[in-house]
């Protein structure tokens, strides 16, 4: 029998300070393939749904942009149905049950549909009514949320599903796409802080897995600087005060009942770069539309807007190390409260020699927490892991890989498991995809505890400690 050692005390943690509207410690799932659909989680659906399977992503309909293409008179019905159907209330209901505190929601930018430019791009519309209803749940469960841009316009990285277009064409690191972001972020950050099923979401993440050679993502850094500089410009116009800045606009009494008004106005305020200048400004039509499509134009146009008790978004970036050959430090850039994201997956090589006593101790002897304190990349979460592997695992190893990656990234900010579900069907060999990706099969398999701050041997590490580092 194993024993559970709830709420474990950890020694030589690195939990730096939570800021306000972040749980005091992470315990999260990503939905993934929800808003941001990836074939390979759920391959008979994808089947069903019109998609099709291959080996290299970009040679089918493999992709939501592929898809749109493919059936550009039903993609929008098609995908209502799966969006009704992927994340539902019933899977809040398990997520609150099973002590989950945290999500992370992947998007795509093409949930701001006006940033889709229809002449050489194609997604599935009406999204964002599914974002807000399903955000409406997790608040109502007091669960709470991270908007995770995890598709970039123009694609940050080449070759895979989660960026909505498998290509090698990689344009999203060129000013006009850095804009289209910049534009998407003041959008999230305005419905975040003024529609109130975004209730729960406390930070915004700039960019998922940016391309890890910083040498192919020129101005990057520029972006990151951007980036805060548009949240926390939002959050000015509104009124929120941002911890540990002196800066300040002023709203004109005449527009203090008109947000996209004043923030129209606003937008010109020298104390933002012009980059960020002309995101501002390009938000405001797209706004009013959002406005009008859901419901909000009386919030956006036509109510005091001014929120000085609300607590300011947690920015959140992709750490530094996750990056090498120079990388610009996101820590360099930061207004106000600030947070960091590092993925770690073993199954993809390249961390461990692919068996088990190899990926015991290097996960027990995880360094990244103290690495990225080292250079102010502080708190760190760990976004996205699992419990796949480049070898055939046995039950007995997932209890204890499931118990020392919990021990490992708790010593940090808290953990995010990829994924809150996958597919169980004949295409995934029953349960085997879902045994190592899914957190609500590995609870039900024993793998995870019902108490996610619980481990079943808290001395799982013991005997690995010390032997190397990674």
């Amino acid at each position: 029998m194993r024993h559970i050692l709830a709420g474990l005390a950890l020694s030589s943690t690195l939990v730096a300070r939570a800021w306000a509207g972040q749980p005091a410690h992470i315990y999260g799932v990503n939905l993934g393939s929800w808003l941001v659909l990836e074939p390979w989680m759920l391959p008979q659906e994808w089947l069903n749904m019109g998609g099709q399977s291959c080996a290299d992503c970009s040679t089918c309909i493999a992709t939501e942009s592929s898809f749109a293409r493919a059936y550009p008179d039903t993609v929008d019905t098609t995908f209502a149905g799966h969006w009704d159907t992927w994340f539902t209330q019933s899977d809040v209901d398990a997520l609150k049950a099973a002590g989950i505190n945290t999500v992370r929601v992947p998007l795509g930018y093409w949930i701001v549909e006006a940033l889709v430019d229809r002449s050489h791009e194609s997604y599935p519309r009406g999204g964002l009514n599914y974002l807000r209803r399903g955000l409406g749940w997790l608040k109502d469960a007091g669960i709470s949320a991270i908007l995770d841009h995890h598709a970039l316009p123009g694609v940050q990285t080449a070759g895979q599903m989660f960026t909505g277009n498998c290509t090698s064409d990689v344009q999203f690191y060129t000013s006009y796409n850095y804009h289209r972001a910049l534009v998407w972020t003041a959008v999230m950050t305005t419905l975040t802080h003024l529609d109130p099923n975004f209730g729960s979401v406390f930070a915004i993440e700039a960019v998922n897995e940016p391309i890890m050679n910083a040498a192919l993502t020129p101005n990057y850094g520029t972006f990151q600087k951007n980036f805060v500089q548009t949240i926390r410009a939002v959050e000015l116009i509104l009124g929120i005060p941002v911890p540990s800045s002196s800066l300040s606009v002023s709203v004109s009494v005449s527009v203090s009942n008109n947000f996209t008004a004043a923030l129209d106005v606003t937008s010109s305020a020298t104390i933002f770069t012009a980059e960020v200048q002309s995101a501002l400004a390009d938000a405001v039509p797209i706004l009013m539309e959002i406005g009008v499509q859901c419901g909000l134009q009386s919030i956006f146009e036509a109510s005091p807007f001014q929120q000085p008790s609300r607590t300011s978004l947690t920015a959140n970036f992709m750490d530094v190390n996750w990056q090498y050959n120079n990388p610009s430090n996101p820590a360099d850039v930061a207004i106000g409260p600030q947070a960091y994201d590092n993925h770690l997956y073993y199954s993809f090589g390249g961390v461990a020699d692919a068996n088990p006593t190899a990926y015991m101790t290097s996960i027990c002897n995880l360094t990244r927490i103290q690495s990225d304190a080292a250079v102010g990349n502080s708190p760190l979460w760990f976004g996205e892991w699992g419990l796949p592997t480049q070898f055939n695992a046995t039950d007995d190893f997932l209890f204890q890989w499931a118990d020392a990656q919990k021990l490992a990234y708790s010593k940090g900010a808290g953990w995010i498991f990829w994924n809150f579900k996958t597919e169980i069907s004949t295409l995934t060999n029953g349960n085997a995809l879902a045994r190592q990706w899914s957190y609500l099969e590995g609870l039900k398999l024993g793998y995870l505890t019902q108490d996610p701050a619980a481990l079943h041997d808290p001395n799982v590490c013991k005997p690995y400690t010390n032997s190397t580092s990674s």
